[in-house]
């Protein structure tokens, strides 16, 4: 078959070669933003007057016959016509003529690509920020509903001081919230147009960018034809933002996975987000919190074929960028796959509320706050804190908590100790008495749930 570069070859391309050199398979996702940048390409030629406006409005026209067509499954697209590009302009000319040939007056395939990938990255950074916004509101919910309960705060995954469980989940939603922030930033950098600038020099005809790139929503033109054609650092930084947004699900999911084992028995997975073993019948395995922690591996990879693909290209396009789109439709639907099972895994988990306060309740969980009790009776805290050391051996020694020592026991290790130790080491207001600015009481919880409301209204 002709190809519609083939002018100045003497030979077909090898079936070989075709199979090797094809996209077809892969960038056929994009069949909507190039009839989309193909009918704004064409409104401006006719506008300008490269082209008639009555071929102008043919071409128009029978793009969207084919986007129709193509929506419905009536299309079957060739690998002989390599590209989503090509196998548009093929079904062009077959339904017009030569009318048809006119579309890729005034650009290349070069700039084509880079409109297409662009827009498709515009979407998925403004889907994935609406996601966002439902995985902030259910972080929310979850914190709201159990704004109370009492759990132990890990360092190093040891005991380490009692915080409201709402106060752990609210740092997971402002997590999220840099992810939005992140993507928004996206948009400001990246939303700009790089059709215009032809194969890598711009072109001879007048055409009109900012006309373009009203009709396509971009807030700028791209302002050098070779990095116009050559840029992918859109695709890079949307992947970053992504491992950076998948590694956030998954600490979140390693809590979980952790949380819900029979040692912490802290949260139980509905059945519905869960699975069980072919072999072991008591077996519930929270596979949907394991598998978002494995597909963050799996956009981590996405993003280093994207940085190794561009770290040796020379200006400007090269078919090595060709590689770009399966990383970066990979990452995005597996970020969004991930989200959209994260909210109703979470939305339906199980609290176990006791099990986390007693917990809480062991492994000296208030010792900082005996440290600062003793403290607020006139000692260094460096003496408050080899006194509360020794108050915690004797525990262990005697297999009691803190809060079991008798007062006359209590005033074996300092003087200044009162009956009024017991309300300040008390584990819940251990958590309350931790009121500074994003602290663990349930009022600077409360504040950070209020602000976070305000914040999703505004994005």
């Amino acid at each position: 078959m002709e190809k519609l570069w083939g002018g100045r070859f003497q030979k077909n391309t090898s079936k070989l070669m075709e199979d090797f050199n094809s996209s077809i398979q892969f960038d056929c996702k994009l069949y909507e933003y190039d009839i989309v940048g193909s009918i704004a390409h064409a409104t401006m030629l006719g506008k300008v007057g490269i082209i008639s406006e009555e071929d102008a409005k043919k071409i128009i026209e029978s793009l969207k016959e084919i986007k129709s067509d193509i929506d419905s499954g009536k299309v079957e697209f060739k690998t002989e016509h390599e590209d989503i590009h090509m196998n548009i302009e093929v079904l062009l000319t077959q339904k017009i003529g030569d009318i048809g040939k006119k579309l890729h007056t005034a650009r290349s395939r070069n700039d084509q690509v880079a409109l297409d990938v662009r827009m498709y990255t515009r979407d998925k950074v403004e889907e994935i920020i609406e996601l966002l916004k439902e995985w902030l509101k259910t972080l929310i919910e979850l914190s709201e509903k159990n704004i109370d309960f009492i759990m132990p705060g890990y360092t190093h995954l040891q005991r380490a001081q009692p915080v409201l469980f709402s106060h752990n989940i609210m740092a997971y939603a402002q997590m999220a919230k840099r992810d939005v922030e992140r993507l928004k930033s996206w948009l400001v950098i990246h939303n700009v147009l790089p059709l215009g600038s032809g194969a890598l020099s711009g072109t001879t005809f007048p055409i009109d960018r900012q006309f373009v790139a009203e009709l396509l929503g971009f807030e700028q033109v791209s302002m050098n034809s070779i990095d116009g054609v050559s840029d992918r650092d859109f695709i890079i930084d949307f992947l970053s933002h992504a491992s950076v947004g998948m590694m956030h699900l998954s600490r979140m999911c390693e809590e979980l996975i952790i949380w819900s084992s029979q040692e912490f028995h802290f949260v139980e997975m509905d059945d519905e987000y869960s699975t069980g073993s072919s072999m072991m019948p008591q077996k519930k395995n929270p596979d949907a919190a394991e598998l978002v922690r494995g597909k963050t591996a799996r956009v981590y990879g996405d993003l280093m074929n994207i940085l190794t693909l561009m770290k040796g290209l020379p200006l400007a396009y090269n078919k090595d960028m060709q590689e770009d789109k399966e990383c970066l439709f990979d990452g995005a639907e597996t970020w969004i796959k991930c989200i959209s099972i994260m909210i109703p895994m979470i939305k339906t988990m199980k609290i176990c509320d006791k099990n986390m306060e007693n917990a809480a309740k062991g492994g000296f969980t208030n010792a900082t706050d005996l440290a600062d009790y003793l403290v607020k009776k006139g000692i260094a805290f460096r003496d408050a804190h080899k006194i509360t050391g020794e108050i915690v051996h004797y525990c262990i020694e005697k297999n009691i908590n803190i809060e079991d020592i008798d007062i006359e026991e209590f005033k074996n290790f300092d003087k200044l100790i009162e009956k009024d130790v017991y309300d300040f080491i008390d584990i819940k207001n251990c958590c309350e008495l931790r009121n500074s600015i994003g602290g663990t009481s349930s009022m600077q919880v409360l504040e950070s749930i209020n602000a976070m409301k305000k914040y999703i209204k505004n994005i």
